[in-house]
């Protein structure tokens, strides 16, 4: 692989922008070689040039070359150099600008514009760089005070006084220590903040001051000094070395971040929301500990993407200059080389410090000093891609198409299509049954499309959905269980294709009849099955997603929770067939194939909740996003769902009763959800039609290379958002039974809805990219008073 593909496939996604332009540079470099070419005196002919050897006077075999007054390095490195690399100041920043000095030489302009895009572009790195340690460094400190304030939170829970003795002896110690101690920390001002524990920045000092007052009491008792009290004390204040009581005061300055996450925090958070008070409790303190262990893991990934981007740039600039050096014949890489290595980008070693520091106290105080332990928690282990997935997905695809020709076949040669009562009960009783798997798998499939193109592309939807890194699927997982559902659910259609009742009984096989519900039964017990097979980081995750959807609002909104409720809007259908597998087999005849669904007022009235429950639900996340966020715009998103309300209610009223009054209520609302739901999309989800964008009618960044997808994607997205208008125009094919045509305008929007995926994420990944958000906030456990006395001011 080249260097210019390995080194964007090894980018963080988000700050492209921040990279150097490889790419660029290498263009540039491409003209000055082209004009070289151009330019390059005729070379002499090859065998002119032997010849001329042949000419040249004999050498002697006994002479050699004296070297007696060899040119000094530093000569011949000054005569040959064609650039200087000087350092500017240049809008309050520390910059570099590169002198070119063979400005008389033909085609210096090619060069000497290549040069200044290289400055830009290395200024541009070094200052990210800088910007990002200085946040990483405030971030470090941030750290460094909740670990001082759950250290001193887990000794007030678990109250060890059996490792200092009794409280009084507690405070003498702490006293003795923090006076004998005053002297060696005032040289250190971030050491006299601390008397007990700075666990990322003060790990090595700590250790070092106390080796050292250790070696100078061993060396007062070889020179024989009269051992007092306080030397006793200080004899005793070694001994408890790492296990010094901590600053119990810093309690009285903290407080407990109310994070309303669960539906007991949201509930007691909207009754009483400045009940802030530190209760100290084991609960509080695990929950503080699982808090702050997430924030180190985030906080460690973030040290990792720093190194690999100063790396990659760093290998970047030596790969162009080489190339530079090859095309032009020069040696200006060594001198630009230097300078990048001494540069802030190439020297600064904070980043590696403050990786080692956080290792050591992430496995001292979140591992048990279990370092293989606490590292795996760190370092989560890559993803390996299988290879009997890639052969399942083959074989679950070819068993699918296989039962597909079957099925086709089987109809044909029974002539089922011309049994017209057998026909007609079969859609009316069977075929809503075997439909909602059919919903399912077209949803995985568009899935798995979704993933397989935002890898393409390098939308990052792993961190844009919040997943565990190395736990996320991948298109090839998404096929695999779409496939294997769609192979279940043919077999089972096979094995119930049968239209021909016992002519004794007048009844169908009940083996055969419960199938579908067999099947629906074996789904749901593999999603929810605690083992560990079958992905179950990633069903959980979903279940959690679903959880939140229908407890809303009660649970804090995240981006997972509403995509997954747009999800299931997009699903209604599959939700009213799951509502009819329970009318079906708990009050239906299925051993005949009849029901009374329709006639029943329970089903009725259920028929418009199961429609109405995902855009309820999305509503509520609306509004306590509105609560929380102050942001109109959740306002409004509220209002189109609303009004997403009203149009389904009145288009189900209108399917059950079918009168004039309800038709052109149905028709009104159902036009109006339409056209704000679909102006939604483009603009709002997917940030479109901006007419002044530098891509008119589109936005300012695209992913895809093809404008015309874009407008492709609009136009369908338009088509397919009134496809469901044929509901209320009763637009009916004589050759189409009437739930064969439902199910068709379903399969329509969950293809919208996978159209809509990609580029409602692509959308987020570029709000990302923009403002280099590539991590993901972790709330903290503990609020200091300083803290709100900042907010404030």
């Amino acid at each position: 692989m080249k260097f210019g593909k390995e080194f964007a496939s090894q980018m963080v996604p988000e700050w492209e922008e921040a990279y150097m332009d490889y790419n660029y540079l290498k263009k540039l470099l491409k003209e000055v070689e082209r004009f070289k070419q151009i330019n390059k005196p005729p070379a002499a002919h090859a065998r002119l040039k032997r010849m001329q050897t042949l000419c040249r006077a004999f050498s002697g075999l006994t002479h050699f070359a004296r070297h007696d007054h060899p040119v000094t390095s530093s000569e011949s490195a000054m005569e040959s150099q064609p650039i200087l690399v000087n350092s500017v100041e240049e809008n309050g920043h520390a910059g570099y600008e590169t002198m070119f000095l063979m400005l008389g030489e033909q085609g210096a302009e090619y060069e000497l514009v290549y040069f200044r895009r290289l400055d830009d572009e290395f200024n541009k790195v070094n200052q990210f760089y800088r910007s990002k340690v200085e946040e990483v460094m405030t971030e470090a400190a941030s750290l460094n005070k909740q670990m001082d304030a759950l250290i001193a939170f887990r000794v007030k829970v678990e109250n060890p006084q059996y490792l200092f003795g009794s409280p009084a002896e507690m405070t003498s110690i702490s006293a003795d220590h923090a006076t004998s101690s005053l002297a060696t920390t005032t040289s250190s001002p971030r050491a006299s903040r601390r008397v007990y524990l700075d666990p990322i920045d003060q790990e090595g000092e700590s250790i070092s001051s106390r080796g050292e007052s250790a070696e100078s009491s061993k060396g007062g008792q070889v020179k024989g000094i009269q051992i007092t009290s306080h030397s006793i004390r200080e004899e005793r204040l070694n001994s408890i070395k790492g296990i010094r009581p901590p600053p119990l005061q810093i309690l009285d300055q903290i407080k407990l971040n109310n994070t309303v996450e669960t539906p007991r925090s949201t509930i007691k958070g909207f009754l009483n929301p400045q009940s802030t008070e530190l209760n100290f409790t084991r609960e509080n303190l695990k929950r503080a500990e699982q808090k702050l262990k997430q924030a180190f893991v985030e906080f460690y990934h973030k040290l990792h993407l720093l190194k690999s981007y100063s790396f990659l740039n760093i290998l970047a600039f030596s790969k162009i200059m080489k190339k530079y050096d090859k095309i032009t014949s020069r040696n200006a890489s060594k001198s630009y080389l230097k300078m990048v290595d001494e540069s802030y980008l190439g020297s600064s070693n904070k980043v590696n410090r403050l990786v080692e520091r956080v290792e050591a106290a992430f496995i001292k105080y979140f591992s048990n000093s279990n370092r293989s332990k606490g590292m795996n928690m760190l370092r989560p282990k890559a993803k390996k891609e299988r290879h009997r997935v890639t052969f399942s997905i083959g074989f679950f695809a070819g068993c699918s198409a296989a039962l597909i020709v079957s099925l086709i076949l089987i109809i044909r040669t029974r002539h089922l299509l011309d049994l017209k009562k057998e026909g007609a009960q079969y859609m009316e009783n069977m075929f809503p049954l075997y439909s909602f798997f059919g919903f399912i798998v077209l949803h995985m499939l568009m899935y798995a499309g979704n993933i397989y193109f935002w890898r393409r592309y390098r939308v990052n939807y792993s961190f844009i959905f919040g997943l565990k890194p190395g736990t996320e699927l991948g298109y090839r997982e998404v096929l695999f269980l779409g496939f294997g559902v769609a192979v279940l659910a043919l077999a089972s259609v096979l094995a119930n294709l049968d239209l021909q009742m016992d002519p004794k009984t007048q009844d169908y096989k009940a083996i055969t009849e419960l199938l579908p519900l067999g099947l629906l039964v074996l789904l749901i017990v593999i999603l929810i099955c605690p083992l560990n097979i079958l992905y179950r980081s990633s069903r959980f995750f979903f279940l959690t997603c679903l959880f939140h959807c229908l407890c809303a609002p009660l649970y804090k909104v995240t981006l997972p929770d509403f995509l997954l409720a747009d999800q299931l809007t997009s699903q209604v259908q599959a939700l009213r067939s799951l509502e009819f597998y329970i009318c079906y087999y708990g009050w239906g005849d299925y051993k005949h194939r009849q029901n009374t669904c329709n006639k029943s007022a329970i089903y009725n009235t259920f028929y418009f909740i199961v429609a109405v429950v995902p855009y309820w639900s999305r509503l509520l996340q609306c509004l306590r996003r509105l609560f929380e966020e102050q942001d109109m715009i959740q306002g409004y998103n509220g209002l189109k769902y609303f009004s997403t309300i009203v149009a389904v209610s009145v288009r189900t009223a209108y399917s059950l009763d079918r009168g004039m009054s309800w038709r052109i209520v149905a028709w009104v609302s159902s036009a109006i959800a339409a056209i704000t739901s679909t102006y939604w999309d483009l603009v709002i989800d997917w940030g479109l039609l901006q007419k002044h964008a530098k891509n008119r009618w589109l936005r300012d960044k695209l992913l895809l290379p093809h404008k015309s997808v874009y407008f492709g994607a609009m136009v369908l997205n338009v088509l397919l958002r009134f496809a469901w208008m044929q509901t209320v125009l009763d637009f009916q094919l004589s050759i189409i039974h009437k739930e064969a045509s439902t199910a068709i305008v379903a399969c329509l929007e969950i293809i919208r809805r996978g159209i809509w995926n990609f580029f409602r994420l692509e959308n987020e990944h570029l709000n990302n990219v923009g403002k280099y958000r590539a991590f993901k906030s972790v709330p903290l456990p503990f609020n200091y008073d300083e803290d709100d006395g900042e907010k404030e001011g």
